[in-house]
């Protein structure tokens, strides 16, 4: 049973592009009138085209906003602040102005309105870290929560490709390590992972197409989510790192992020592979196992930093960074130890790839049989079979498939090939009782909601059926239950389809189709015939009964194996056609018909459903039947053709 508990932090979220100029309307929104504007020197232009939205709002300005929000810088805006008799500050930049924000606001209650132009996340947080005496501390309480947010596509747009780089590796941080934290909650998750697809997209995309509206969308869109997260859950080892090495070691917030998030990763891999696996996926990585050294791969093909010694730290230091890093207890997925934590600084300082010696030679083979595709003429072939490579050796590396496993899967191939003829078609059965024929079947047919419902074509039908008249009887002399079947086809306005080709096949009252009875001298229960001026179709054949598909192949095996029974609930096929209709391929099933709702193939589906009547005495069209008859009539309603 699932349990879990959830807070949503009520920040107001603006998003678009030109949505800066809407910043006025979000401050008079709040009741306030007097602004302190928050900048710092690099975002000059972009402080003074919010002063010129503002207008007479503004009182006051403060543009000294400094990385690691220190005390002392937040000591100076709060004169500032105070002199100028602000209720509200309108903060434009990255973690630096929201930091400066923050600490005005929970010392002083005005609200905060909040434009980032980087992809830091910590604007919808109620977290706030800053420094003292050399040490970043961190608090969270509902004051520092900022009552506003407003995300400027056009605005985050500015920023150099580089900044933008480590800006998004930063946010990419937050939703991964809350994926593995012990608050995590479903609608986080879903978050996380939302955040974790776009902002691994944009950062794939960013350096070859910088100015891409698109590209700079997905990155702002992905760090709102990533922040969400960061505002819904404790954080771990990653974040505990990267405020030690920024806050006593005076290093660049988002690069130390950049460099540390692919070790981090390989630190907590073993103790969390679901999340990995999740993770894996969203970022489109082959073998969760190499998902450390893919994200390094990440920043390094984006031109963000991996190593600390870019950075500006130096070896000596390391060892009083993992003294702070283990000073005092937080949750992680993995046991905190000084010698893990002193081996993951190294290889952070010296930057090297973290991966597993499998995840490498797994993930090298794939790439290079992708590889090998890329010169497919065929966009459509080259996608499916790039996806179906991947899909393939991910399959192998999940359930670490064994040599004799494999050996078995390929001898069940070949043995489901060599069932296959002209009247058997074994890989059709196969795909049916896997659900992907009715998969397919959705996907290419059931587009129209007013049309009738598909159904798989099954592995039975033959192609050219013989040419019959209306009013015919297909059963060839086979006993069983009269069946008088009087049916419709029209448009999905009921007009009727003349002239319609209707092909029709079942099987007899033991389950056999004349394809698997030798004997015969030619097609039973099965034609073609054509519907008349009102669309009409009237023949004669059998109540179709419950059957179990072939036993004696592969599939049969397979069916055994896996405790599944193999009847199909029983059921009549139709394939029409007509000029300017969609094809409809089609199945009717009795009313009370055994396996209705365990059918081997999954084709079932309610509204395919129906009565076959149950009559005596005279028939419509003369036939002396003795006993009991039964009488289907139906309306198929075919879509027009896209």
């Amino acid at each position: 049973m699932t349990s879990f508990q959830h807070t949503a932090h009520p920040t107001r979220v603006v998003f678009g592009t030109g949505t800066l100029d809407r910043v006025a309307d979000e401050v008079e929104r709040l009741g306030r009138g007097r602004v302190l504007v928050l900048a710092s020197a690099d975002l000059a232009a972009a402080g003074d085209r919010i002063e010129k939205v503002l207008g007479p709002l503004v009182v006051a300005r403060f543009d000294d906003a400094a990385m690691h929000t220190p005390v002392e810088v937040t000591a100076r805006a709060l004169e500032v602040m105070r002199g100028a008799g602000a209720d509200c500050v309108v903060a434009v930049g990255g973690g630096s102005t929201t930091g400066l924000a923050k600490a005005l606001a929970v010392r002083s209650g005005v609200d905060q309105v909040i434009l980032p132009s980087t992809y830091a996340g910590s604007e919808v947080t109620p977290i706030l870290g800053e420094t003292a005496d050399g040490r970043k501390t961190t608090r969270s309480s509902p004051d520092i929560l900022p009552e506003t947010v407003i995300y400027d596509v056009d605005l985050s747009a500015g920023m150099p490709v580089p900044i933008a780089v480590t800006s998004a590796v930063n946010a990419l941080a937050h939703a991964v390590e809350a994926l593995y934290s012990p608050d995590v909650d479903p609608i986080v998750e879903w978050l996380a992972l939302d955040a974790i697809t776009r902002l691994g997209r944009g950062l794939r995309r960013l350096p070859a197409e910088p100015h891409a509206q698109e590209v700079r969308e997905d990155l702002l869109h992905g760090a709102w989510l990533a922040g969400t997260c960061l505002s819904a859950v404790g954080m771990g080892l990653h974040h505990k790192l990267c405020h030690t090495l920024g806050g006593s070691f005076d290093l660049p917030h988002a690069p130390v992020h950049a460099v540390v998030l692919p070790h981090a990763l390989a630190y907590n891999a073993a103790a969390a592979p679901d999340v990995v696996r999740r993770i894996a996926a969203a970022l489109d990585v082959i073998d969760p196992g190499d998902v450390p050294g893919a994200v390094h791969d990440l920043v390094l093909r984006a031109g963000g930093p991996v190593a600390l010694s870019e950075l500006g730290m130096a070896a000596g230091d390391l060892e009083r960074a993992v003294d702070l890093a283990v000073e005092h207890p937080y949750p992680n997925p993995a046991p905190l130890t000084r010698a893990g934590i002193a081996a993951l600084l190294r290889e952070a300082w010296e930057g090297n790839r973290p991966a597993t010696a499998d995840g490498v030679r797994t993930t090298r083979i794939t790439r290079t049989v992708l590889d090998t595709l890329s010169g497919t003429p065929d966009p459509r072939l080259h996608a499916l079979m790039s996806d179906l490579v991947k899909r393939l050796h991910a399959f192998a590396v999940d359930n670490d498939l064994t040599q004799a496993e494999w050996e078995q899967g390929i001898d069940f191939l070949t043995r489901t090939g060599q069932m296959c003829s002209d009247v058997r078609q074994e890989f059709v059965m196969l795909s049916d009782t896997l659900g992907l024929s009715s998969v397919v079947d959705v996907l290419a047919n059931s587009r129209t909601p007013d049309s009738t419902a598909s159904a798989v074509l099954g592995p039975f039908y033959l192609e050219g059926p013989p040419e019959l008249p209306q009013g015919v009887d297909i059963t060839g002399g086979f006993g069983g239950t009269p069946l008088h079947v009087d049916v419709h086809v029209t448009d999905t306005d009921g007009r009727p389809v003349a002239d319609a080709v209707v092909d029709v096949w079942q099987s007899d009252e033991d389950g056999f189709y004349d394809l698997q009875l030798p004997e015969l001298d030619g097609p039973v229960l099965r034609g073609r015939l054509r519907t008349d001026a009102d669309g009409r179709l009237r023949f004669w054949s059998i109540v179709p009964s419950e059957y179990p598909l072939p036993m004696d192949g592969p599939v049969g095996a397979m069916l055994t194996a896996t405790g599944r029974h193999a009847y199909r609930a029983p059921h009549m096929h139709f394939m029409i056609d007509a000029p300017g209709r969609r094809q409809l391929i089609t199945q009717l099933f009795p009313v009370g018909g055994r396996y209705l709702d365990s059918d081997a193939v999954f084709a079932v589906k309610p509204d395919l459903i129906v009565d076959f009547a149950a009559r005596s005495g005279p028939t419509p069209d003369g036939r002396e039947v003795a006993g009991e008859w039964r009488e289907l009539t139906f309306t198929f309603r075919l879509g027009a053709d896209a």
